[in-house]
């Protein structure tokens, strides 16, 4: 059977003749094989999960036509036209081996969904990084809102991009948070402004060597129109910028928690100011407002604020906006969120800090710590983190399948640091987590959940484990 030509194909082709195979019955994939369906295309879904939850969306799916295979996520169907891949599956899946094999195009979430733009496209500012994505992309929605702007945050953040370009109210533009795993089969996207937080090895287990994993990061700046976004304090994502392959014209510019060179956003005397998208950059700089403006305060968020702010500003949006949307911004959960202040004890949530880059960034943010850390390391290694942070330890309670990874760095890092390990490994471990923080903590400490770690070991996910922290702070703290 001669395979379809697929490399010219957007909305408005006919898809008629397609056979798409879509990997993955989650979120991103769903929603993929729904509007291939709707396109004409004839759908074949893999999953190799067969759960009720996998269940429930294929049958949806199999009443709009396409058919599901539950149970086995490695075969390609044959006769496949292009395989379009969710962003949990790693480059070196079965599936995806064997389509490259066999010359069949693989798109990921983001690549279909920039083909499937309609007449009058939404704009796309991306966001990736190791650290700090959600919290930038929200940044940013709640700034695109402040200036009258019809925008939403999507697609690594839960909300799938295909919906969303296919929605017929239309859009002005988009937030875009884009995970690493969504990057290797990005081709057409050509946003017009994008950002590379920091990097730092995570999912290595995922791509396979930090340098795949670095390369699929870079991956963010290409085709870009107006502004490579880097951060100067991270001279890896500068490298990134110089080395893309962008559109003509296309600036580099600078986030920095400093006084900000020309092309540079950054802090001047507790101010957050553009020197990049104004008239006189060599010798001025255009307020966009306060610090204070940042919360939840600490460093690494007025970072992701500039962040937002440079991404915006590249868009044309004015300054008075910036203040307006950072004053609107709302945090999603779980991140540097306070639980408690009690009898001068501060009692922090950042759940979501899953790897080493965010544990310390996180711990970096108080002077006085009783750090509770632990779960599934992903093969991290945790020497840097404590040889960064270890002066800053009170106390340490440990919890997780991994906890001894971490024991071991301190002890050869910071051995003075009293360790609490706490062996079970059910959800009412948390209790005794936090009652041994709290026979730590003293008058001027910050009890810190930053577990560096995933929380799968013991908990469905991040905001199960948040949640759970802040439920045994109220019953065993505050009462």
């Amino acid at each position: 059977m001669t395979r379809v030509d697929v490399s010219q194909f957007t909305r408005f082709s006919d898809w008629s003749d397609v056979h798409a195979v879509v990997a993955g019955i989650g979120v991103a994939g769903f929603a993929c094989a729904d509007q291939l369906v709707h396109l004409g295309a004839r759908v074949t879904v893999v999953d190799a999960a067969d759960g009720d939850r996998q269940r429930e969306r294929a049958d949806v799916l199999g009443v709009v036509g396409a058919t599901v295979r539950l149970g086995d996520g490695d075969t390609l169907p044959p006769n496949a036209d292009v395989l379009v891949v969710s962003p949990g599956l790693p480059p070196s899946a079965p599936i995806i081996v064997s389509a490259l094999a066999d010359g069949v195009p693989v798109w990921g979430e983001l690549e279909l969904a920039w083909r499937l733009r309609g007449d009058n496209p939404a704009a796309w500012l991306m966001v990736t990084g190791t650290n700090g994505k959600t919290t930038t992309t929200l940044m940013l929605e709640s700034i695109l809102r402040a200036a009258g702007l019809r925008t939403a945050s999507v697609g690594n953040i839960g909300v799938s991009l295909v919906d969303a370009v296919m929605d017929p109210m239309g859009f002005d533009v988009f937030a875009v948070e884009v995970g690493a795993p969504q990057l290797p089969f990005l081709y057409s996207a050509s946003p017009v402004a994008s950002v590379c937080l920091n990097l730092a090895p995570d999912h290595v287990d995922l791509f396979g060597s930090f340098e795949a994993y670095r390369d699929a990061k870079a991956r963010i700046y290409r085709n870009t129109q107006i502004a490579a976004v880097y951060n100067v304090l991270d001279p890896e994502t500068e490298r990134m910028v110089e080395e893309a392959d962008v559109v003509e014209g296309c600036r580099a510019i600078g986030v920095t928690l400093g006084v900000p060179g020309r092309s540079m956003f950054g802090v001047v005397e507790d101010l957050l100011v553009d020197r990049a998208f104004i008239e006189n950059r060599a010798d001025a700089a255009l307020e966009l407002g306060s610090v204070e403006l940042v919360k939840p305060f600490a460093p690494h968020n007025v970072s992701n604020a500039l962040a937002a702010s440079a991404l915006a500003r590249a868009y044309g949006v004015p300054a008075a906006a910036i203040a307006a949307g950072l004053l609107q911004f709302e945090a999603a959960g779980h991140r540097i969120a306070t639980v408690a202040d009690h009898e001068g004890v501060l009692w922090v949530d950042d759940s979501k800090a899953t790897n080493c880059h965010a544990a310390q960034t996180s711990l970096l943010a108080y002077e006085s710590v009783i750090w509770i850390a632990g779960g599934m390391a992903k093969g991290q290694v945790f020497d840097e983190l404590v040889q960064r942070t270890g002066s800053r330890m009170r106390g340490v309670v440990l919890l997780g399948v991994d906890r001894d990874k971490i024991r071991e760095a301190l002890m050869r890092h910071a051995p003075d640091v009293p360790i609490v390990e706490v062996p079970r490994t059910d959800t009412v471990a948390m209790d005794e987590v936090v009652l041994a923080a709290a026979a730590m903590a003293k008058a001027g400490d910050t009890v810190l959940l930053a577990p560096g770690c995933a929380s799968w070991d013991m908990f469905r996910d991040y905001a199960h484990r948040g949640d759970a922290f802040a439920h045994s702070i109220t019953r065993l703290v505050l009462t």
